[in-house]
Formats: C-alpha cells, sequence, structure tokens
C-alpha cells in the first residue's frame, strides 16, 4: 500500500516477508518469524499450535533497529496473529523508543474494508488524492470481473484451500473474491477467519473448481507443496478433479496480503472459474495442476 501510494522513499523498515515491490526487499528489516526456514506443512501447523498454546509470539520484533531508525508511524494489523506481527507485539519495542510513535493497526475483513484501509494510509500520510485514486481503481477493476461474468449461466462451486495440512478453508475476503468472479464457495465464510477442515468435509462439497492457495506461498511454492501433499481417497473423483479445474495461484502476491494487488486477484479467479468470460491470468499467478 505504502509503496503504491508513492511514500516507498519514506518507508524505513519493513518485516522480512515484505517482498513488493523489489524495492521493499532494499529495506532494513525490524520484524523476523521465530520458525525456521523450510518447515512442512504439517510442521509449521503443529508449531504455530504450540506456540499459540503457550501464549508466544510467532515474531521477534528488533527493538535496537526501531530504536536507531525512529519512525513516525507503524503500520501494523490485528487480523491474525499467524500471518504477521500485531500490535501485542510491539509494546516491548515500543517501550525502547525516545518517542512513541503514531501507530495504524489494520483489521479488513471484505474488499471494500481493504480499499477504505488504502484511505486510511492516505490520511495518515497526506496522500488523501493519491489513495482515494488508488481505491477507486481497486474497485473499479473489481466491478469491471463482475460486469464480465454476470452472463454466465452457470456459477460453478468453488473451493479455495489456503493450507493443504491440514486443509483449511481460505476466509476473509477470498469467499467474496470467489462471488465477484463467477463462483460459488461451497465452504468458506465470506469476512469471517479461515478455518481448519476435516478431509471428509472438503470431499462432500464436491468442488467444481478447486483453488489451492496456502497462506504466504508464491507460485512454484504452492506448486512444490501440492505435488507433495498426501491427498484422501476420493480426491480423484471430484468433479474439480476429474475435469482437470484443480489450479495453484499466487496465494502471497494476490490473496493472503490486504492491498491493492487483491483486485488483481479476482481477475485470477475469474480466469479459473469463468475462462470463457474473463480474459487470461499471468502465467506466474495461475497454473492448472490436474
Amino acid at each position: 500500500m505504502l509503496f503504491a501510494l508513492g511514500l516507498g522513499d519514506s518507508v524505513v523498515g519493513v518485516t522480512h516477508e515484505c517482498d513488493f515491490p523489489p524495492e521493499a526487499t532494499r529495506k532494513r528489516v525490524v520484524v523476523r518469524a521465530r520458525l525456521p526456514k523450510g518447515l512442512s506443512a504439517g510442521e509449521i501447523d503443529r508449531r504455530v499450535n504450540e506456540s499459540m498454546a503457550r501464549g508466544e509470539s510467532l515474531y521477534v520484533v528488533d527493538a535496537p533497529a526501531l530504536s536507531e531508525l525512529q519512525p513516525d508511524l507503524l503500520i501494523t494489523q490485528e487480523l491474525c496473529r499467524v500471518c504477521a506481527a500485531s500490535p501485542n507485539d510491539l509494546g516491548a519495542a515500543l517501550a525502547v523508543l525516545s518517542s512513541v510513535p503514531r501507530t495504524i493497526s489494520l483489521n479488513p475483513r471484505t474488499l471494500d474494508d481493504v480499499w477504505n484501509d488504502i484511505r486510511a494510509i492516505g490520511r495518515a500520510t497526506e496522500r488523501e488524492s493519491e489513495a482515494e485514486r488508488l481505491a477507486e481503481e481497486c474497485r473499479k477493476r473489481v466491478e469491471a470481473v463482475e460486469k464480465a461474468v454476470a452472463r454466465a449461466d452457470h456459477r460453478p462451486r468453488t473451493l479455495c484451500l489456503e493450507w493443504l495440512d491440514p486443509p483449511f478453508i481460505a476466509g476473509h475476503w477470498v469467499p467474496e473474491m470467489v462471488a465477484r468472479a463467477g463462483g460459488r464457495d461451497v465452504l468458506g465464510k465470506s469476512a469471517e477467519p479461515g478455518y481448519r477442515a476435516e478431509w471428509e468435509r472438503v470431499l462432500e462439497s464436491r468442488p467444481e473448481v478447486i483453488v489451492i492457495m496456502p497462506c504466504g506461498y508464491h507460485l512454484h511454492e504452492v506448486v512444490e507443496e501440492f505435488r507433495s501433499t498426501m491427498l484422501p481417497a476420493g480426491w480423484k473423483e471430484l468433479p474439480a478433479a476429474r475435469d482437470g479445474r484443480v489450479y495453484a495461484v499466487d496465494a502471497t502476491s494476490y490473496f493472503s496480503r490486504s492491498g491493492p494487488r487483491l483486485a488483481a486477484g479476482v481477475e485470477i479467479l475469474a480466469a479459473a472459474i469463468q475462462p470463457g468470460l474473463a480474459g487470461a491470468a499471468p502465467a506466474d499467478a495461475l497454473t492448472r495442476l490436474l
């Protein structure tokens, strides 16, 4: 959001996950994950659950770095304690600062919430006109997709999985994205958190389109994760698998993060759900798995 508003030069610190645009990777990292890299999806889930049960944060905030940088504004989130550092993680770090910066904590659950967060950041950074233009551009891109798929005579039953081991159903803005892209989300709950489900329930939902979007994974990582996952008996009999309509997407770029690229995510979903009505998706954003 900040870079999209032309504030890249003002950004002094980022998290270890901030990788877009490429200039963000050259900023100082002030938040890192405690979990080591290279863990399997099942091991990540186990360790996350253990940490949460102990009341431990999954992230480390670099207090000395913050003290050196002396930011005027901190932008964090309280939507998900697993996905990124939350306000609770900042307490000790803020205590060492000579002056407490203003903090904006985002908690979006719908696409409109995300567009309004862009506006809120614009107000806080004196970029109101730029923020309004960006939010309107995002809204209009989604609206264009809705108009394109409105002629569909069938809205396929669609399943979006944001984790595979164990299976998690994608939530928050994803079910809304599915609806706007011309599908019917069979298990997702709009504006509600994603949730864990048993494979039996996944199979019973009989989706016609399946989109694999593990939270925080880029496209090549999603493909690798899917290939290494032991799928349940009955998977090949699902309508989506039988008809070759199982897709992997770049989840990190277009679905997991609450930013302007969610508008592109709707376009990508439409290319999978209503390919005859929507345009083609970029090759690095969507691929057919089966």
